[in-house]
């Protein structure tokens, strides 16, 4: 509609207002003249189109660009995301600022904070539907490109039909049906659907991330402190120092080798201590295997043959070694004894056999040669680990004969046969032999000249019937077995008869002498008032005038307490460990397994000497008892401490493997610190609170009563020499079979028979305890109190002495390594049987005593 006023010009320079103004005539050939016109030029559009390719369809997007347009847009959702995040905590700021003070305003912001989370949720929403999509399309591109491949492979294999006869069909049909089945597998999965749109339950990921996290960190514990490769280690060619010849040497004194952290198992030992085993007790650690597998076989230490705790590492002899050494994980068990494991270069697979195979090639110069040549004149012997068998070898072979004129040969060992056994996935034996071998002759080299060596190996597998380990023996003779037994029960034979005979004795006097003694002294004072007098000077019986003195408490009663603390703790100690092995808790081919079972059980029992020496000392009258807690904790501790200090030194100072890491140290040092000594504090703090007063049957006087003279036959010499001599000589044929395994090459597993021997000990020592109490009771001496400790806990001299004994005479051992260790830790071991047997002692002859005294009528 045209406004008013509006200019014909206007509308004519429009057009609009000629149209209006020409008859219908005019009208018509207007139009028609405006139609020709449309025509041509929609003829002329037309053209252009085709020229310039306008009207072609467009191409949708690539998967590639789909792909990234989806992670540009989860990308933006994610800072919606975040923005929304930070929005909620403003407007529950606001909500939380304004409160009851503005209630409105703190509504409003709960309800923007509710939307917002509306928001949030169809975000989470929308990024998830984005996700499963570009996972969709990802899976897609996949899946096409892996049918393409499948189809240029149907082509190669139509090719492949082609060029076969019918005569080749039937050789082949196995290998087509195999390529079937596997072509099956490869489309069944492809067809299988992808989880787009699937529901998710929540619990079910929940779960899923607690197993990861729980799967996360027992990997962080069992890798604290280890590497998977250590770093490079130059390894000596020689050693630094030379080799003392002649007899009595030390052996080889050699370069110490940089100790890897895994060497010390660092934390992990602590884990197994304080949180328990990895291992079921009692289960061995068997690898299961499968034909081919790849098996691993650990160097892990040379020494002596006579000296079994001076070893050196494998790779510190000029041997076939690796350019990178890597260490397995040991434990601490494991580190204790010496061992550190390392990968070898030998490769053997399971079940598969292998014959005369190279393993290295090797030029070695004169002095290396001389390294070799002295270590296989002190018989040096190597140990492998082959799935925790031990597999042990000497190095070299030497031959000496005649004496004019006198030879002397040594060869090497160039090549080792491995025998394996297997009883279905798992190996029941392993060992090497050099039976069928030449050794390498190591004699006539000049200085300047290099010797060059090939070393080999033969690998052999076969089938056994023996379904377990611990029921092959392998090594023992036909009469060697037997004869032990024999000597065994022989020794236990003997033992049982000195425990009657104790009994018997201890039992003749409680029944008899006992009762003839408190008939008589508990008769009416008017009708033995005449002869009493002089029937209580009798030395024999005079032990009822000495009892207002007989509880008369001894001098350093705190060093006293400390004692039966302690004796009590490794009474704990070393029946635990008995039992322990007779419940099958310890593997005799896993390394260490009670030596950590002895420092788990020695931390957890310093409760025990805390609490019964703290409730002794304040039940006779002690009133310093953080004092005697230290004291009590430092008696065994501080002794131990200092003697493995020297013994360490020594080992360091030689370059053994025996020296421990300074990690080792710290840990034991901080299970100590963490677990021994909190426990003694808490194991004193409740027997200081839960002791009564002692609890004696008579009175003590004030003034203690004059002791007459003794006999030296009731000396304290004498009483130390038959309370001692008698336990001993009730376990001195155990004890041997005792040192040959912990000094030798022995494998103890008669731990019933020793769990006989040493119940046989204690009552041995309780009964010896009492009959030389009551000796010297008779005798009006009342300083029982120490004397029933050192008689019975003479014990451990005997054993120190044995100790020398079977040094001197019953082994071959040589050298100040040896030699340091050996009476270092066993002055520790005799120690140690003193202060057990001690405790027996004294705890026997109190229960005596109280039992005499309370049967008695005193006036």
């Amino acid at each position: 509609m045209m406004s008013p006023g509006c200019p014909k010009e206007r509308l004519a320079q429009a057009g609009l207002g000629e149209l209006r103004l020409h008859p219908p005539r005019a009208k018509a050939e207007v139009a028609g003249r405006r139609g020709a016109e449309a025509g041509e030029a929609r003829v002329a559009m037309s053209g252009l189109s085709r020229l310039f390719g306008r009207g072609k369809k467009e191409k949708g997007p690539t998967p590639e660009e789909a792909i990234q347009k989806l992670k540009d847009t989860e990308k933006i959702l994610i800072k919606k995301q975040e923005f929304l995040e930070q929005r909620i905590q403003q407007e529950l700021q606001m909500a939380k600022k304004h409160g009851i003070k503005n209630k409105r305003a703190a509504l409003q912001a709960l309800r923007r904070k509710k939307r917002l989370e509306q928001q949030l949720a169809q975000t989470d929403g929308t990024l998830s539907t984005l996700e499963f999509q570009r996972e969709a399309i990802e899976n897609a591109t996949t899946n096409a490109e892996v049918v393409r491949t499948m189809e240029l492979a149907a082509q190669g294999m139509k090719k492949a039909y082609q060029d076969m006869d019918i005569d080749k069909v039937d050789e082949l049909m196995a290998d087509i049906t195999e390529q079937q089945e596997v072509a099956q597998q490869i489309s069944d999965a492809i067809s299988q659907p992808v989880g787009f749109g699937d529901v998710v339950d929540e619990d079910e990921l929940l779960e899923e991330l607690e197993e990861l996290e729980q799967e996360e960190l027992a990997r962080d514990l069992l890798t604290v402190g280890d590497k998977e490769e250590e770093p490079p280690i130059e390894l000596p060619s020689v050693p630094s120092i030379h080799l003392p010849a002649g007899p009595g040497s030390t052996g080889l004194r050699m370069t110490v080798l940089g100790q890897p952290g895994s060497w010390s198992c660092q934390w992990l030992p602590v884990l197994i201590l304080l949180l328990g085993s990895g291992y079921e007790p009692g289960v061995e650690g068997v690898t299961h295997y499968k034909a081919g597998d790849p098996v691993i076989l650990y160097v892990n230490k040379v020494g002596p043959y006579h000296n079994p705790q001076e070893t050196y590492h494998y790779y510190q002899l000029p041997v076939c070694c690796p350019e990178k050494i890597r260490h397995k994980s040991l434990s601490l068990g494991e580190v204790l004894d010496g061992d550190r494991m390392a990968e070898s270069l030998y490769e053997i697979r399971f079940r598969e056999n292998v014959e005369k195979r190279i393993l290295c090639h090797m030029q070695l110069n004169s002095a290396q040669v001389e390294q070799l040549r002295q270590a296989i004149e002190e018989l040096y012997y190597f140990e492998f680990v082959v799935d925790d068998l031990p597999i042990r070898g000497f190095v070299g072979y030497m031959e000496e004969s005649g004496f004019l004129p006198h030879s002397h040969k040594i060869g090497l060992w160039t090549h080792l046969d491995f025998h394996l056994e297997f009883h279905g996935d798992r190996i029941i034996f392993a060992n090497v032999s050099v039976r069928d071998v030449k050794p390498h002759s190591l004699d006539g080299l000049r200085p300047d000249e290099f010797l060059g060596l090939t070393h080999t190996y033969s690998v052999r597998w076969s089938e056994t019937s023996v379904e377990r380990r611990s029921d092959r023996r392998r090594g023992d003779d036909g009469g060697f077995f037997p004869r032990t037994l024999e000597i065994h029960w022989l020794s236990i034979i003997n033992s049982m008869v000195l425990v009657f005979l104790l009994v018997g004795f201890v039992a003749v006097i409680l029944m008899r002498v006992l009762r003839n003694d408190l008939a008589r002294y508990n008769l009416d004072e008017e009708t033995t008032s005449a002869g009493s007098g002089d029937d209580f000077d009798q030395g024999d019986n005079g032990w009822k005038i000495i009892h207002t003195d007989v509880f008369r408490f001894p001098p350093y009663r705190g060093l006293l307490c400390a004692v039966l603390g302690v004796g009590a703790q490794f009474l704990a100690l070393g029946t635990g460990i008995i039992v322990m092995a007779l419940l099958g808790m310890f593997n005799v081919h896993r390394h260490g397994a009670i030596n950590s079972a002895a420092i788990l059980l020695y931390a957890l029992t310093c409760c025990i000497s805390g609490y019964v020496s703290s409730h002794f000392y304040r039940q006779i009258g002690g009133e310093r008892w953080v004092w005697n807690i230290i004291l009590t904790t430092s008696l065994f501790s501080v002794p131990f401490f200092l003697t493995w200090s020297v013994v360490n030194s020594v080992h360091w100072a030689n370059g053994s493997t025996q020296a421990l890491p300074a990690t080792t140290i710290l840990l034991l040092l901080t299970v100590w610190l963490l677990v021994g000594f909190p426990l003694t504090v808490i194991g004193g703090i409740f027997g200081k609170n839960n002791a009564s007063p002692f609890d004696a049957p008579c009175r003590t006087k004030n003034i203690a009563r004059e002791i007459p003279p003794q006999p030296w036959y009731k000396s304290t010499l004498i009483h130390m020499t038959v309370g001692g001599f008698l336990p001993f000589s009730a376990i001195s044929v155990e004890l041997y079979y005792i040192f040959a395994t912990v000094w030798g090459r022995e494998q103890y597993t008669l731990y019933g028979i020793l769990f006989f021997v040493f119940a046989i000990l204690l009552s041995v020592g309780a009964c010896i305890s009492i009959a030389l109490t009551y000796f010297q009771l008779s005798g009006e001496d009342y300083r029982w109190w120490w004397r029933s400790v050192l008689s019975v806990g003479s014990t451990g001299l005997f054993i120190f002495l044995y100790s020398v004994f079977y040094y001197a005479r019953r082994s071959n051992m040589s050298g100040a390594v040896q030699t340091v260790e050996f009476f270092g830790y066993s002055l520790l071991t005799g120690y140690v049987f003193f202060l057990m047997l001690g405790t027996i002692s004294f705890f026997s002859s109190l229960k005596f005593i109280r039992y005499i005294y309370v049967n008695l009528k005193m006036d």
